[in-house]
């Protein structure tokens, strides 16, 4: 690479890492900055009106349909991202680096659980939804079954008489299931009705956000799971489930550190695209894509589309330059 092409290149890596900093304590400390206009809060004398700083010096961005400041929409829609987005990426990331390296460690016979175990946790679900004061019924018939597997995987002859779950067969047929509908039609059937809280959007991004962080992680475990150091670890008796978290899963999740800014790039964009489409969290909420929606009631009003969709793109194309730059160190 030439140098010219060089300080390009690290001067587009510093902008994106400075708009992603902006964005985040932008988000973070909303609250108090001195932003010349409180959230939701609407302005009727100045109703979808362009910044004009001669009429009125107050709306820097202009107001949307509704006569709120564009600007404090915007800075206060950045929290979504932290509140959101962010939380939803990093746990569609955990639950798919476990369930992925479960599923490449252990394949279809590696993990064998003993019929004690299988008996207690079946008379856990059942009693825990029949009886009455449930929650406080499964926590202990939960435990009951836990140290039943204990004692059946200590007991002569347990292993023999486990039963190998199939867990890979069961991982393949879930991601199956989920990657026949399209994420967002699928987030759309589950968000559909009243307005969310922003953990149940967090509960439905991550349901749709996790197979591609479980493919990765268990295309990289059945490499991992052969290498010499594994066989080592097994030889050396220690417990396979301890071989599996504190040796092959670290790993095996290595290239979960290129793919996550574009894991949260993509969630960023889906809950847009949900506010945008008026479904998830309510529309008085400062978003981004509610913003972006206020476009189908004032078609014309560009500067919504300059400040709330250049954010937007901004944001998505600095994570992508993130992701290429940790993709070159590692």
């Amino acid at each position: 690479m030439s140098q010219p092409a060089r300080r390009t290149a690290t001067t587009g890596r510093w902008l994106g890492v400075g708009w992603l900093l902006l964005i985040l304590s932008s988000g973070l400390l909303a609250p108090w900055l001195p932003l010349p206009f409180p959230p939701a809060v609407p302005d009727l004398a100045h109703v979808a009106e362009a910044p004009a700083w001669a009429a009125s010096p107050a709306h820097w961005l202009g107001t949307d349909p509704q006569g709120r400041d564009v600007l404090t929409e915007l800075v206060y829609g950045a929290q979504q991202i932290i509140s959101i987005s962010l939380p939803a990426a990093a746990l569609a990331t955990l639950v798919g680096a476990l369930a992925g390296g479960a599923a490449g460690f252990w394949g279809n016979t590696g993990l064998r659980l003993p019929w004690a175990g299988w008996l207690g946790g079946a008379a856990a679900a059942w009693w825990g939804l029949a009886l009455p004061g449930r929650w406080a019924v499964s926590a202990s018939l939960v435990g009951l079954a836990g140290l039943a597997w204990w004692v059946g995987r200590r007991s002569p002859g347990a292993r023999p008489r486990g039963w190998a779950v199939p867990l890979d067969s069961l991982f393949q047929s879930t991601l199956t299931l989920l990657g026949a509908v399209p994420r967002l039609v699928l987030v759309l059937f589950f968000a559909a009705g009243p307005a969310l809280a922003a953990p149940q959007v967090v509960a439905l991004l991550v349901l749709v956000a996790w197979p591609e962080p479980a493919r990765q992680v268990r295309a990289q475990m059945l490499r991992v799971r052969e290498l010499p150091f594994v066989d080592a670890a097994r030889a050396a008796g220690i417990p396979p489930a301890r071989v599996w978290y504190r040796h092959a899963l670290p790993h095996a999740c290595r290239p979960l550190l290129a793919t996550a800014p574009l894991s949260l790039a993509g969630l960023i964009g889906l809950e847009s695209t949900l506010a945008f489409l008026g479904v998830g969290r309510p529309p008085d909420v400062p978003s981004w894509g509610n913003l972006l929606g206020a476009l189908q009631q004032e078609p014309g009003a560009w500067w919504i589309l300059a400040s709330a969709g250049g954010a937007l793109m901004l944001t998505l194309v600095a994570l992508q330059q993130l992701a290429r730059q940790v993709a070159k160190r590692d």
